[in-house]
C-alpha cells in the first residue's frame, strides 16, 4: 500500500505548479472578500492566519500578501502566518521561499511567520485562535488510500466500482475531519477559504489525458522489466476529486458542520495555459513536457512510496525519469487541452 507523501521537494513544486497557480486565482478575490467581512480578535491578540498544505510555499505567497494588505486596511495588529504541511515536507525550501522570494509577503511589518508539519485531518492549533485560514489544492490528497486501484493511476479512471466507492468513502471521512479539525480552530467570525481539485462532470477528476499517459507508462516499465506488476499496481495515486454534493454533505439540516457554514460553494473549469500556449507555439514536446513535470512533482513521491522498498528504492530515479519522459512523450503525441475541474468553498464560524 502507497501512502500520502508531500509535494516533491528542492524547489521541483514551486518551479512545476503554475496551473495551480493560476487556477487557485479566482479564490483570491473571495479571500479578499473574507477578509473585508472576517472578525478579528482583541487588539491585544495577535491575528493568525493559517496556510494548509504550503508545500515548498511558492503557491502560498499571492494569498497570503492579499490577506495580510486586506488586513492592514483595517488593524495594525501583529499577524502570525502558519504554514502547515505533512512532516516530511520540504520545510527547508518553505522558509527559503518565505524568507527570500521577492514576492514575499515578509516585507511588510508586523508579520510573523511559523510552520507546523503535522496531517490537517488533525487539529493544528489551538481552539479558537484562528482569524483566518486558506487552502489550495491539498485537500484533495487523501489521508491515506483505502486500498491500492489496480487498473489505474488515478481512481476516477478505474473500472472498479468498488474501489471507487472505498476511495468516496474515505474521501468522505477526510473532509469531515478536516472540517471538524478546522471548526475546533476558528474564532467566532473566523473565514476559511479552499481551493480543492473537484470531479467533472462526468463524475471524474479530470486531467484524463495525463492520467492515461501516466498509466500506460507505468506499463511500459512493468513490460520492461523495470517495475513488478504488483509494485505497478499499487501506484493508484491517494487522491480524490469532490463534486458540490460530496463537498456539502457534511452540514446538516441546519447546514452546520463543527459549527461551520458555507458561505460560498462554486464548481468551474479552470483554463488549461499550457494548451493555450501550445496553440500559439504550435511546439508539443513542451507541451507535454510541461504537463510531465506539474505530475511528477505533485504525484511521483505518493507512487514512489509503491516501490518494494520505499522512495529510498535503488531504482527510484532511474524509474521516475523515465517515466516522466514517457508520459511527456506521449501527451506530446497527441496535444488536447486537459480539464481541470476546481471547487472554491468559503467557510464561515458561527458566532456561538
Amino acid at each position: 500500500m502507497i501512502r500520502t507523501a508531500p509535494m516533491a521537494g528542492g524547489g521541483a513544486y514551486n518551479r512545476h505548479s503554475q496551473i495551480q497557480l493560476t487556477g487557485l486565482m479566482p479564490a483570491v478575490d473571495l479571500l479578499r472578500q473574507a477578509v473585508a467581512a472576517v472578525a478579528l480578535p482583541d487588539r491585544r491578540q495577535p491575528i493568525v492566519i493559517a496556510d494548509y498544505g504550503c508545500s515548498s510555499g511558492g503557491n502560498s505567497l499571492v494569498p497570503v500578501a492579499a490577506a495580510i494588505d486586506g488586513l492592514r486596511d483595517r488593524t495594525d495588529q501583529p499577524i502570525t502566518v502558519v504554514h502547515t504541511d505533512l512532516p516530511d515536507n520540504d520545510f527547508s525550501t518553505l522558509f527559503d521561499t518565505v524568507w527570500n522570494d521577492p514576492d514575499s509577503y515578509t516585507s511588510r511589518p508586523g508579520v510573523f511567520p511559523a510552520a507546523i508539519g503535522r496531517s490537517f485531518f488533525h487539529q493544528l492549533l489551538p481552539a479558537g485562535s484562528l482569524t483566518l485560514g486558506w487552502s489550495s489544492w491539498s485537500v484533495a490528497w487523501l489521508s491515506q488510500p483505502p486500498a491500492p486501484v489496480p487498473d489505474h493511476v488515478h481512481v476516477s479512471c478505474s473500472a472498479d466500482a468498488q474501489i471507487r466507492a472505498a476511495y468516496a468513502r474515505q474521501s468522505a471521512r477526510d473532509w469531515a475531519d478536516f472540517l471538524t479539525a478546522r471548526g475546533a480552530e476558528m474564532r467566532p467570525g473566523a473565514r476559511l477559504v479552499v481551493v480543492v481539485p473537484a470531479a467533472d462532470d462526468d463524475g471524474s477528476a479530470g486531467y484524463r489525458p495525463m492520467f492515461d499517459a501516466a498509466w500506460a507508462g507505468l506499463r511500459e516499465l512493468v513490460r520492461h522489466g523495470v517495475l513488478e506488476q504488483d509494485e505497478a499496481a499499487r501506484m493508484g495515486m491517494p487522491h480524490y476529486g469532490r463534486s458540490a454534493d460530496e463537498l456539502a454533505a457534511p452540514f446538516g439540516g441546519d447546514g452546520l458542520c463543527a459549527g461551520l457554514s458555507i458561505e460560498h460553494l462554486e464548481m468551474f473549469i479552470s483554463p488549461d495555459e499550457f494548451f493555450s500556449d501550445y496553440q500559439y507555439s504550435k511546439d508539443a514536446r513542451t507541451f507535454g513536457a510541461r504537463w510531465a513535470a506539474i505530475f511528477a512533482a505533485g504525484a511521483f513521491p505518493s507512487l514512489a512510496t509503491g516501490l518494494d522498498s520505499g522512495p529510498d528504492d535503488p531504482r527510484t530515479a532511474m524509474v521516475f525519469e523515465r517515466l516522466e519522459a514517457d508520459i511527456a512523450a506521449r501527451l506530446a503525441s497527441a496535444p488536447e487541452p486537459l480539464r481541470i475541474p476546481v471547487a472554491n468553498v468559503v467557510l464561515r464560524r458561527t458566532d456561538s
